[in-house]
C-alpha cells in the first residue's frame, strides 16, 4: 500500500521530468506506466522505455505509507497538471487501484504491480566518471544535436558520440550529409573513453539539465552511461558499433574564407526558400568578390534571388547546398557572425564561430 500526501507542485515537477520517455502505445502495457517509490521521507518517479531510464525525486513534508506502485504516467500527469499548483494532492495506491484526491477532485485509476516494472540493471563494470557544469553539457549538445540521424539503418548514427580525452569532452553528430563537433575542456584529466548516445537520451538531457554552473555528474560504462544532477538521474544504454572518424571529414586546408553576418544571412535563406524544391531543398551560393547571390528555384520554374554585399576576396565559386543545413546551424549558433571555409563547388564546407575552436560544423555540397 502507498500513501503519498504533497502539494501539487511537489508531485508534478519530478513527474514531468520523467513522463517525456513514456509513449502512451506500447506492445508492453508497463511501459506506458511510471513507478512510484514512497520511501523514508521522499517519492521516486521511475520512467522507461528499455534504452533509457530517467529517475526524478521529491521531497515529502508528511512521510505517508512506503511502498511502490506504478500507474499510467501519462494519465496522472494530465490529472496533476489540470489542478492548481498549491493544491493539497493524496495519492493513495492499494490492491490494483490508485485514487487520486485534491479538494473536491477524485480520481480512480488502474495500477500494475511494481515488481513487474522493468528497472534497467546499473551496471558494475569498471567506469569512468567526470564532472563538468550543467549548462556547458546543455550548450555542447544544443550545438550538436540537430545534425543527429533519424532513424538511419546505420543505427549508430542515430545519437551523438560522447568522447573524453585528457581534459577535453568532445560530442560529435553526422547524418553522413553534415557532421557538427563540439567541445568542452573539464577540469581534470581522464583516460580516454567513447561512447554514443542514443537519440531520445540526448533529446531528453537538453530538456532536463540546467543552465547554471550546478554540476552534472557522468559515469561512462562498458554498455552504459549515467548522468547526476539536481535530484535526477538518467541511465542509458550505448549505441553499439563504431561512430565515423569524424577528423578525417572537417576540412583543414581550405582557402577562400568569408565572414557573414549570421541574422541576415538567416533572413535571406528563409526568404530564398520559399521557392525551394521541397523534396532536395536544394540552394545555390555564388561568390563574386565582394558579393554574394543566394539563388532558390523549384519545379514549377520559380526562382528566388537574394543579393548579400560581403568582405570576399576569394576564388569566385558557385556551390550547392540543402538550405535546411545550413539554416539548422546558423539557427544554433550564439554569435553575430558565422566563419565559412570552402575549396571548390565539390568540397565541404567548414562553418566556425569566429576565433573559436571548440565548434566546427562540416556541410556537404549538392549538385542542383
Amino acid at each position: 500500500m502507498v500513501k503519498i500526501k504533497a502539494t501539487n507542485q511537489t508531485l508534478l515537477a519530478p513527474l514531468q521530468q520523467v513522463t517525456g520517455i513514456v509513449e502512451r502505445r506500447h506492445t508492453l502495457p508497463i511501459l506506458s506506466n511510471v513507478l512510484i517509490q514512497a520511501k523514508g521521507g521522499s517519492v521516486d518517479f521511475v520512467a522507461t522505455d528499455l534504452e533509457v531510464q530517467i529517475t526524478s525525486s521529491a521531497g515529502l513534508a508528511d512521510g505517508g505509507a512506503e511502498g511502490s506502485v506504478t500507474v499510467g504516467a501519462r494519465k496522472l500527469y494530465d490529472i496533476l497538471r489540470s489542478l492548481p499548483d498549491d493544491a493539497e494532492v493524496a495519492l493513495e495506491a492499494k490492491e490494483n487501484r490508485m485514487v487520486v484526491r485534491a479538494g473536491k477532485s477524485r480520481f480512480n485509476l488502474q495500477t500494475l504491480a511494481a515488481a513487474d516494472f522493468p528497472r534497467m540493471v546499473e551496471a558494475r563494470d569498471a567506469a569512468k566518471s567526470l564532472t563538468l557544469p550543467q549548462k556547458a553539457l546543455k550548450h555542447a549538445l544544443g550545438l550538436v544535436q540537430f545534425a543527429m540521424a533519424v532513424q538511419d539503418i546505420r543505427y549508430y548514427l542515430n545519437g551523438v558520440l560522447l568522447s573524453v580525452d585528457k581534459n577535453v569532452l568532445r560530442v560529435v553528430a553526422t547524418d553522413g550529409h553534415r557532421l557538427s563537433y563540439a567541445a568542452e575542456t573539464l577540469e581534470n584529466e581522464l583516460e580516454s573513453v567513447e561512447a554514443i548516445l542514443p537519440r531520445k537520451t540526448v533529446l531528453e538531457l537538453i530538456k532536463l539539465l540546467g543552465d547554471g554552473d550546478d554540476p552534472v555528474t557522468l559515469t561512462i560504462g562498458t554498455n552504459q552511461v549515467r548522468f547526476a544532477f539536481g535530484g535526477i538521474e538518467i541511465v542509458s544504454k550505448i549505441v553499439e558499433g563504431k561512430f565515423p572518424d569524424y577528423l578525417k571529414v572537417i576540412p583543414t586546408t581550405h582557402r577562400n574564407l568569408v565572414s557573414l553576418a549570421r541574422v541576415p544571412l538567416a533572413q535571406s535563406l528563409n526568404r530564398a526558400a520559399i521557392l525551394s524544391n521541397e523534396k532536395i531543398r536544394g540552394v545555390r551560393l555564388v561568390f563574386t568578390k565582394n558579393a554574394l547571390s543566394i539563388i532558390c528555384t523549384n519545379n514549377e520554374q520559380e526562382e528566388a534571388e537574394e543579393s548579400l554585399t560581403i568582405d570576399y576576396d576569394g576564388d569566385p565559386l558557385d556551390i550547392g547546398f540543402n538550405i535546411s543545413y545550413l539554416l539548422d546551424v546558423l539557427n544554433h549558433v550564439d554569435c553575430e557572425t558565422v566563419t565559412v571555409a570552402m575549396g571548390d563547388s565539390n568540397s565541404s564546407a567548414l562553418v566556425q564561430m569566429p576565433g573559436r575552436d571548440d565548434f566546427k560544423y562540416v556541410v556537404m555540397p549538392m549538385r542542383i
